[in-house]
């Protein structure tokens, strides 16, 4: 995506400071190069503001649409404006924001604000769903959740377990991050994700797993055990990564089931890939609100 507008909080609060603000705002986003009828694409409508919403009908088919049609915001009960705060809050903060503050700040109920950020959430998915990691990659898997009844740890634990690639540059530092929820550790399983997730040719850094070794055909394999000690930079920033994701989840939502996890992770995954566009965070997330279909409550529960 182009260089978009860096917004301040206060910046943020003066340019949104009515419901019809934000609505233009989300005319112009939409419809960048000027209205375009999603039925036919004829340019020329009429605006019908007889609505809490303003109606756009084509002036060539009669077809209606609103700004909201086709995104995380349509058929919404809750205000524009609410809704543009708690996708600021999502993009800005690092930590993320939890249902529970989000419904305190903007006086609505909680299971409003648990099913807007999970929209939200949704929009962060569909954006990076289409991108595959390339170059070198670290690659390994990792355990998370509650602690389970029979306190086991490491591969066979009751937790949820989930694999993690991780692209480098030649220097060594991280650039971008995938993580999936898997069900077991089978050649199937890691071949699926690193072939979805990885570019071939690419350059695989692992900790001597089997599965991983069964992909030299496409890929390069560098996999040897790990061990802190005595090569304490092997998947270093995997694991480091890893600990943030784990502080980011007991942080700021105290823990997490497993149903809804993988919208976590990606959640996680989402802002950890756009963090030195952190100022320009509002409008990436806002525009990919506005390119992701909603999602309902009871698809959620």
């Amino acid at each position: 995506m182009a260089k978009q507008e860096t917004m301040t909080f206060n910046k943020f609060q003066q340019k949104f400071h009515s419901e019809e603000a934000c609505h233009d705002y989300l005319f112009q986003m939409k419809w960048a190069a000027g209205f375009c009828c999603p039925n036919c694409k004829h340019d020329k409508y009429f605006a019908i503001s007889t609505r809490t919403q303003p109606l756009f009908q084509c002036k060539k088919c009669k077809h209606q649409t609103t700004v909201t049609v086709g995104t995380i915001f349509e058929k919404t009960r809750t205000p524009l404006r609410k809704w543009f705060a708690a996708i600021y809050w999502a993009a800005q903060d690092k930590r993320g924001v939890s249902a529970k503050f989000v419904a305190c700040e903007l006086e609505i109920s909680y299971p409003t604000a648990w099913l807007m950020l999970h929209k939200i959430r949704k929009a962060m998915t569909d954006r990076d769903l289409p991108y595959v990691l390339s170059g070198l990659v670290e690659v390994d898997d990792f355990y998370i959740g509650a602690p389970t009844e029979n306190g086991k740890r490491g591969r066979g634990t009751d937790k949820n377990h989930v694999l993690l690639a991780l692209s480098k540059n030649k220097m060594g530092h991280p650039l971008f991050v995938k993580m999936k929820i898997i069900h077991d550790l089978s050649k199937e399983t890691v071949q699926n994700f690193v072939k979805a997730t990885i570019e071939k040719k690419s350059t695989l850094f692992g900790d001597g797993h089997a599965s991983l070794l069964t992909l030299k055909e496409d890929y390069t394999i560098q996999s040897k055990k790990f061990n802190a000690k005595e090569d304490p930079e092997h998947l270093k920033w995997l694991h480091t990564t890893v600990s943030n994701l784990k502080s980011f989840v007991q942080g700021t939502f105290h823990g997490l089931d497993s149903r809804h996890l993988q919208r976590y992770l990606d959640e996680f995954c989402y802002r950890f890939n756009r963090r030195k566009f952190i100022q320009e965070g509002f409008n990436r997330l806002l525009h990919s609100c506005l390119v992701t279909t909603t999602i309902t409550y009871s698809e959620l529960t």
